[in-house]
This record gives C-alpha cells, structure tokens and sequence, in this order.
C-alpha cells in the first residue's frame, strides 16, 4: 500500500545535444577559465558567431555586422539618400525565367486549407434569434434609421461625425452620406478676421486728459505701436480722470517700467473698475507690484494680467499674490494662471466671500446705490424695505459699503449688532465671519485670561 508520503515521483528529461552529440559532459567545464586562455582574436571571432538575446545590449554590441571602412566625413541624409535612391535606379532587375502573361498563374497557386467542421458549427449556434417583431422592423428599416438607431447605441465606428451629429440633433441625414459613403473630415468653418482697432490713441489720451464723461470704456487692444512716451501720458493723466471705467491694454507691449507707472496711477484711480493688461511683457515681480497697488485703489473690482513674458510664475510670487487678493475687500475677479493648488483654492474662497458681503450688504441697506457685480448678477430687493421713488444713480466703483460702515473681522464668527441706536441687541451668525455693523455694534472679545469681555465700538 503506498501513501502520499512515500509515493516517488521520477521526472524524466532530455539530455541536451547539439549535432547529435551529448553535452552533459561539459557541464562540470569551467567557460572562464576556457574564455581565459583564447587570445584578443580568437574572442572577437567567438563575438562574431555569437548573437546574444539581451534586449539591454545597444544594437552595434548585438549585431555580428562590423563595418571596417573609414569614415569618408560627417553624415548627410540628404545625400545618403540620393545616393540609395540612384544606386537603386541604376541597378538592373534580375531577369525572368518565364515572361509575364496576364491571366497566367506562374508557380504555385496557394489555396486555404478546408475549415474545420466544428468552426463553422459553432458560427451557426451564434447566431442571434431577436424575435420576428424585430428582424420585421429592423428587415424593412431604411439607412437613415439604421445610422438613427446606432447613434441612440453608440456605434460610433459605424458612422462619420456628421451623421453621429445629424442622428442626435435630429436634423436628418446629409445627402450622399449613407453606408457606402465615404469619410470625409468635416469642413472647417472660415471666419472673418476681426477688423484691426481703429481706435485713435491721440485722441482718446486727449479726451482721458480732458476728463470726457461720455469716455467710460477704453480699449487699445492689439495696437502695436504704442509708445512709451504715450503710454506715461496715459497713465499720467489717470488719476485725475473721474468718468474712466473699463482699461483694456492687451497686447500692447508694456514693458515693467510702464508697467510701474500703471501701478502708481490705479494707486490713485477714482473710478476705474476694469483693468485688463493680458499678453505683455510683464515680469512676476511687478505683477506683484500691480496686485499690491489694487490695495490703495478701492474701486477696482476685476483685474486680469494672464500670459505674460513668463508662463510660469512661481510658487514664491503665487503665494505673495494670495496674500495681497486675500487683504483686498473690493476685487471680485482675477485673470492669473495660478500653478498650486493651495493659492487657486485661496483665491477663488475670498472672491467669493467678497461677493457674499456684497449681498449680505445691500440686503441689509437696500437703500444704498445698486451694486454693480460680475456677470451681471443683481440683488432683489425684499419688498419689506421702503425703497425712494427716484432711484439713484449707480456709480461705477460699487462694491465698497458707505463711509458710515465699518468692516473688522470678527474672530468668533459671532455678530451682535445694535438696532436703531438702542441698547437691545440681536445677535446673529456671520457665515463668512466678516462684520458689517451699522453705526453701533458689539462683536465678541476676549481678554488675557480667556474670559470673554463685550466691547462697543462706534465710529467717531
């Protein structure tokens, strides 16, 4: 009786031959010492009838081929190929044994082997019964419904672009472009160039100088030859300019040093809410400069400066930039590639609680002028606060509360403002922990000791 544990198992295995000879009795022969004793010209022999299987040798290492002529000079592949193209042409073509004769099979004529019975049995237990309803309304369907129906299922080899897209619009087929259609690429449409800027860059310094109210938009995008004696005039004349709105200097050729002088006069802009200055050469520093001159100016509210002469920014001047938008109350919008993550997501959070106390702001004293927001967007006023039968007229720097406001941050996210100068107080949640409290109000505070301590604070 024999167990698992006894049964012996005997593997049998071929002796490697090589010729018919046996070479198991070279296995005990040591090859170094063999390899040792063959001479310098006797190895590069041995290297030449050998081809070793080493995908990490190079190619020159693997090949047996050794070109031995010298080099006639440096290497020209457009001579080189001149050289094969004329070699082959003058080369002859080997003669034939038998002339050709169309029609006539010369040699051996190959015929596919006969298929296996059970191949073409088993193609014929594939085979799909969708059920009389269906083979019917699928025997009788046009193309236009076939291309139909395999756009619903997403058989997107089986059609070209513009028959997936007409299938889905509904638009019906395009005419000649059924099954045995051919593919063509769809043709691009041509759209009118736009026409170069016609605006008279004399004229409108003149009229930014001369304060024209009726000058409220000022665009000299893609005007090539600016110079920068006229742009220092420009920029000179801005800070007295009370009616100026929108600036828009794309691709203009600023330079750092206009740039400088832009941002010492949006420093002391009165009225300016837009400011565009896209594909220039300004370097990050002075980006940096510009972000930092919006601090003094209260009333721009959308600021763009992407694709300048370097693409990438860095992370030191994104992290100066986020710290300069998150100490601005008035900006709304930013036109900068920001590269991490960490300054996208800080930016984009404090544009929108700048546009929150908007809201918050105005549905608090709808009374106030009407803010003007981005895209457009504009608040109801509730029907519970009387509004004046004239309105007034909005101004175009708005997002800034009036001077009676005051805005503090407040660190408990817990507001307690006082209502119509009394002494009773109705606290409530501020869910962007910014205060805007009216002419009296007392935010949470905390002394040395941790113990909370309620102050009034007024303005004078």
């Amino acid at each position: 009786m024999e167990t698992s544990a006894t049964t012996k198992t005997t593997t049998l295995t071929t002796p490697a031959k090589l010729y018919g000879k046996d070479l198991s009795e070279y296995d005990d022969v040591d090859v170094e010492s063999l390899l040792a004793q063959l001479s310098p010209e006797e190895i590069t022999i041995l290297a030449k009838e050998v081809d070793p299987d080493d995908n990490f040798l190079p190619p020159d290492q693997r090949c047996s081929y050794e070109c031995s002529k010298d080099a006639t000079g440096p290497l020209n592949r457009k001579q080189l190929i001149e050289h094969i193209n004329k070699q082959a042409i003058e080369t002859p073509d080997e003669p034939e044994f038998e002339p050709y004769v169309q029609g006539k099979v010369r040699g051996k004529k190959w015929v596919p082997p006969p298929r296996d019975a059970r191949e073409i049995e088993a193609e014929e237990q594939i085979a799909i019964d969708m059920g009389d309803e269906y083979e019917h309304a699928l025997n009788d369907a046009t193309q236009e419904e076939i291309i139909d129906l395999a756009a619903i299922l997403g058989f997107h080899s089986m059609m070209n672009q513009d028959q997936y897209h007409a299938s889905l619009l509904n638009k019906g087929q395009p005419v000649g472009m059924g099954w045995d259609g051919i593919t063509k690429s769809t043709q691009q449409k041509l759209f009118p160039m736009d026409p170069p800027n016609a605006t008279d860059v004399e004229e409108s310094i003149k009229r930014v100088k001369d304060d024209d109210s009726k000058l409220v938009d000022l665009n000299l995008n893609n005007i090539k030859n600016i110079s920068d004696e006229k742009l220092e005039q420009l920029f000179a004349a801005l800070p007295q300019n009370e009616h100026l709105e929108v600036l828009s200097l794309t691709n203009v050729g600023l330079t750092d040093k206009t740039a400088l002088l832009l941002a010492e006069a949006i420093e002391k802009s009165k009225t300016l809410r837009v400011l565009n200055v896209e594909t220039n050469f300004i370097s990050p520093p002075v980006i940096v400069k510009l972000v930092q001159a919006l601090l003094k100016c209260h009333t721009i509210e959308e600021f763009r400066a992407s694709n300048q002469r370097s693409a990438v920014l860095g992370n030191k001047i994104e992290m100066e930039i986020t710290d300069l938008v998150e100490k601005n109350p008035s900006l709304l919008r930013l036109g900068l590639h920001l590269e991490f993550n960490d300054a996208r997501h800080r930016v984009a959070a404090h544009l929108q609680r700048n546009i929150d106390r908007i809201f918050r702001v105005q549905k608090l004293k709808p009374q106030l002028p009407k803010l003007i927001l981005p895209g457009n967007m504009e608040i109801e006023r509730e029907s519970q606060y009387p509004v004046s039968a004239t309105p007034t007229p909005s101004p175009s720097p708005s997002p800034q509360p009036p001077p009676d406001y005051d805005v503090e941050v407040d660190p408990d996210n817990m507001v307690i403002r006082g209502g119509g100068g009394g002494d009773a107080f109705d606290p409530e949640f501020d869910p962007d922990n910014m205060v805007v409290p009216g002419s009296r109000s007392v935010t949470p505070n905390y002394d040395d000791e941790g113990v909370y301590q309620a102050h009034t604070k007024k303005r004078s």
